[in-house]
């Protein structure tokens, strides 16, 4: 996809950030920072900068991760990361990347799907997203102000770590008992 609406990003990767991540451990619900909304941080900081680098290495490393969120390893703030390449679901795909202070500007197309998550390593269950979404953010260390506009599962994935950074789980949006599921092992 081509034009202004879709410039997002605006060239950025992870390796502008300067900074090799450390891959830190994930912490599982009924952790308290995942439940707390997280306060906006000053993207151009080094803590702030070296914490998305920690976010894009732990997530690289964790099997069918397509999104972390700075509550899951333990850091009360509003950073994630998201990369859903190559995942069956993507269409619209950005790559990897960061946003700090993310905030959804327009959604629509609201469907229902299952979601999994790092945090909550049992269970899965149904959430009703936007399947269309614009979001605005700033990318770490730049600080340059961002606009994504996505679809489909990268929509899902983005709300899905805006909800972290909120302090909210996907069971806190699923419809009820009905819609959580043990999640499914493969061996």
């Amino acid at each position: 996809m081509t034009g202004p609406e879709y410039a997002g990003l605006g060239g950025w990767t992870p390796e502008k950030l300067g900074v090799a991540g450390a891959v830190l451990p994930v912490v599982a619900a009924p952790e308290p920072v995942l439940s707390q909304p997280g306060p906006e941080v000053d993207p151009t900081s080094v803590e702030v900068v070296r914490l998305a680098a920690d976010l894009v290495a732990t997530m690289r490393v964790s099997p069918g991760c397509v999104g972390l969120a700075a509550p899951q390893v333990g850091v009360s703030a509003q950073v994630f990361a998201v990369d859903v390449t190559g995942h069956p679901k993507a269409v619209t795909v950005h790559g990897t990347f960061v946003l700090c202070n993310a905030r959804v500007v327009e959604a629509s197309r609201w469907k229902a799907g299952r979601e999994g998550c790092m945090s909550v390593p049992d269970l899965t269950g149904d959430v009703k997203r936007a399947s269309r979404l614009v979001v605005e953010g700033v990318l770490p260390g730049t600080g340059e102000p961002v606009r994504l506009v996505t679809d489909g599962f990268e929509a899902r994935a983005l709300q899905h770590e805006i909800d972290h950074c909120a302090g909210l789980l996907f069971l806190d949006r699923v419809a009820g008992a009905h819609a959580i599921y043990q999640r499914k092992v493969y061996l």
